[in-house]
């Protein structure tokens, strides 16, 4: 099914908020990769046609954002701030913590598609680090490994009990 079949409605109400209607790239480029799980070169020709658009501009746009996907990543996005404050408040450690409670390294998913490690300069949050990401929700001073178990538990939970989740944050405002 076409995203335009599935989300017509959804995808003119946001065409129509702007004056141009290439300026809807990134809200599609995020329905399409919500529905597709990241963004396929199909899905990114599809968006490009919705907003009469060359594919070039769509795979620069996809490729200019480290919050769009070009690869399959898991449910929960977890992305660990490394640069220098969090590094002094211990993001070697989280990131340690993850790769030892999940059985991957950076940059991998774990078997069950559950998680995606990543890391990630500066989320903005210096005051409570070291700082975990997971699909755009925060969490703090993540500094024992009760804390990360916490974070993990809660997150499965919360993919396992059917709420819709978003790696771009689509549905945080609903």
């Amino acid at each position: 099914m076409s995203l335009i079949e599935k989300y017509g409605a959804e995808i003119e109400s946001i065409i129509a908020r702007y004056p141009h209607k290439r300026s809807a790239v990134l809200p599609l480029l995020f329905i399409a990769q919500d529905e597709y799980g990241y963004l396929t070169d199909a899905a990114m020709r599809e968006v490009a046609t919705l907003l009469d658009m060359p594919p070039t501009d769509v795979f620069e746009v996809a490729g200019f954002y480290s919050l769009l996907y070009e690869q399959p990543v898991g449910r929960w996005v977890l992305q660990v701030c490394d640069d220098v404050p969090c590094a002094f408040c211990g993001a070697e450690d989280l990131i340690a913590a993850l790769q030892a409670k999940l059985g991957i390294a950076v940059d991998q998913t774990t078997p069950d598609g559950m998680f995606t490690l990543q890391r990630v300069k500066c989320l903005a949050d210096c005051d409570h680090a070291p700082v975990l990401q997971a699909n755009l929700e925060y969490y703090h001073d993540l500094t024992t490994p009760e804390k990360v178990d916490a974070v993990l538990a809660e997150l499965r939970r919360r993919a396992e009990s059917g709420e819709k989740l978003s790696i771009s944050g689509r549905y945080a405002d609903r």
